[in-house]
């Protein structure tokens, strides 16, 4: 049975107009004219038997079979066309394959990139794609393989490996720091408590973990990104809590001291995760074992409770 499909070059001019809401600036990114635009996209309603938009003095806007049908194409577009770069990147090797992987940004910066290189040392034909990704979601809504996140454990649906455990530690400026001759933690009471805007309770927590109490313990700039906190405490705007796995390059070269010299383990831990469908996938299995083995010499011991990969 011949399948009912509409030309791709109409679902792309839909795609763009839809996300412009505009023929003439969906026709400039695709170097079209706009008829060629109005053309594609009222074939593709005749196609379908359904007005995609709504046309008036003013321009056109989407229709509510529209909206559903925009996103849905977007969707699959996407990954035609992600399957389409990775099969171009992979032309010609051997044992290859890809992986989409989404890991939290200051993590990749400090810790993945820099040891990378060694990965694909060991597996050349293996390409890995990284998706920043702050904050956990569901990956049936995603192409991605894999996720790298901090967090109590697994995510439902998900199997996984534990990686790394966190301890977090204050940081900040070597001019900061050189306004007392010592610190104690009472005297945070008296500077700019950087915030984790995905760890509200991170800073009392760790002064609980002292039996102090500050008033302000929640107050003070709010980022969601470790790499910005690094950076506002390299530049003298307060003091920042951290996990010191991430911190460890900026100490290291002297753009940042460490405060005060309790250190205290985090209720997080760094997780490989995937989907229980994904478990299979070469790709990921290389780079699982990969990726466990650079974690080892940080992290000796994990937890007899990891989830393993399953053939």
């Amino acid at each position: 049975m011949r399948r009912k499909l509409p030309s791709t070059a109409a679902l792309a001019a839909f795609e763009a107009a839809a996300r412009h809401q505009s023929f003439t600036r969906a026709a400039t990114e695709l170097a079209v004219t706009q008829s060629a635009v109005c053309r594609q996209i009222a074939g593709l309603e005749d196609f379908l038997g359904v007005a995609l938009f709504r046309r008036g003095q003013r321009g056109v806007v989407l229709t509510e079979a529209g909206e559903r049908y925009a996103r849905s194409v977007a969707t699959r577009l996407d990954e035609v066309e992600r399957d389409t770069l990775d099969l171009m990147a992979q032309a010609g090797r051997q044992g290859g394959g890809s992986l989409e992987l989404a890991v939290v940004p200051t993590f990749a910066t400090h810790w993945l990139l820099p040891r990378l290189a060694r990965f694909h040392a060991a597996h050349p034909g293996i390409t890995v794609h990284l998706s920043a990704r702050s904050r956990p979601f569901l990956f049936d809504d995603t192409g991605l393989d894999a996720a790298i996140h901090a967090g109590e454990g697994l995510w439902p649906g998900t199997d996984g490996v534990r990686l790394l455990e966190e301890t977090l530690v204050t940081v900040a400026s070597p001019a900061l720091a050189a306004t007392r001759a010592s610190w104690a933690p009472a005297d945070l009471a008296g500077v700019t408590l950087l915030q984790a805007s995905t760890r509200p309770y991170a800073w009392r927590h760790w002064l609980e973990s002292q039996r102090l109490r500050l008033d302000h313990d929640m107050s003070g700039p709010r980022m969601e990104l470790f790499s910005l906190l690094l950076e506002a405490a390299a530049q003298g705007l307060g003091v920042a809590l951290v996990p010191r796995l991430l911190a460890a390059d900026a100490l290291s070269a002297g753009r940042l001291v460490q405060l005060l010299p309790h250190e205290a383990p985090s209720d997080r831990a760094y997780h490989l995760l995937w989907p229980e469908a994904k478990a299979g996938l070469p790709a990921l299995q290389a780079f699982a074992g990969w990726l466990q083995a650079e974690a080892r010499p940080q992290a000796p011991c994990l937890s007899a409770s990891d989830v393993k990969l399953s053939a």
